[in-house]
């Protein structure tokens, strides 16, 4: 199985915490240079400014491609990959998932990510390794740093791209509604700036805890924004609509387990 860590040449704490992280779990792995706002031309943040629901920032549209060529390489491969964000906590359970996963059919992506927002799946999983289930996942509007990847799944994901433009990648996937998404549960994995939220420690820097991407920004509201955004809401409003009419699926927070992460030392300096 194939993984891709997403790394700027620059984070050397994260990638050494990567490394760490991956040898002892006896993991093999691929460092993705991260595309950088500097890797950027002019013409291409223009091209894309109006995309999403407002103006993305640099450093947002900078993440969105350093995805989107990891999406690539797995399709030129033909084969599925977990894909890392370089700040990304990883359960013990790892390793015996990804070897239990490999050969899953019949599935574009898999979510292995938790984060405090609630998501809708479905009501009732299926029973994998490691004491954990699949759910099927209808709608996740947070999180991108961990997630499984088939060629399927990446082949639609530059197709939404095509007809919608680009946006926040974890945003991109949540509104691509083709794709056939599941929900690992117990999730195995974390961001780093969410440990505290789950009562797990860690001895890492907080400037190494924080995130890349999310900075304070408000700006204006033009029009065109205003617009898209209520389009976005419209057409999650339709797709929840048509969920609980089918009784498909309920909304509710993902489960971890925190003795997947506590036992794992994610201190630099042990």
């Amino acid at each position: 199985m194939n993984i891709f860590v997403i790394n700027l040449p620059g984070s050397v704490e994260r990638l050494q915490f990567q490394k760490k992280q991956l040898f002892e779990l006896g993991l093999d792995y691929r460092i993705l240079k991260a595309i950088s706002i500097n890797d950027i031309n002019k013409e291409t943040y223009k091209k894309h400014y109006f995309d999403w629901q407002r103006p993305l920032r640099n450093t947002e549209v900078a993440c969105y491609f350093s995805h989107r060529s990891a999406w690539q390489k797995i399709i030129n491969n033909n084969m599925p990959a977990l894909i890392l964000e370089d700040d990304a906590l990883l359960s013990k359970c790892v390793p015996e998932l990804l070897k239990s996963l490999k050969n899953k059919k019949n599935v574009d992506l898999i979510n292995f990510e938790v984060t405090g927002r609630k998501k809708w799946i479905a009501k009732i999983g299926d029973n994998i390794v490691c004491n954990s289930k699949l759910f099927r996942l209808y709608q996740d509007r947070s999180g991108a740093a961990g997630y499984l990847l088939w060629p399927s799944g990446a082949k639609k994901l530059l197709e939404h791209e095509s007809l919608n433009g680009i946006g926040l990648a974890d945003s991109h996937i949540a509104t691509c509604y083709s794709i056939k998404s599941y929900q690992l549960e117990p999730a195995a994995v974390l961001q780093l700036d969410q440990c505290n939220n789950y009562d797990i420690p860690n001895t890492l820097s907080n400037r190494l805890k924080a995130s890349t991407v999310s900075q304070p920004n408000n700006p204006k509201v033009q029009i065109i924004f205003w617009i898209k955004r209520v389009i976005a809401q419209i057409k999650l409003g339709i797709h929840i609509v048509i969920l609980l009419f089918f009784k498909k699926a309920i909304r509710r927070h993902i489960k971890l387990n925190k003795g997947n992460f506590v036992g794992n030392r994610v201190s630099l300096g042990e």
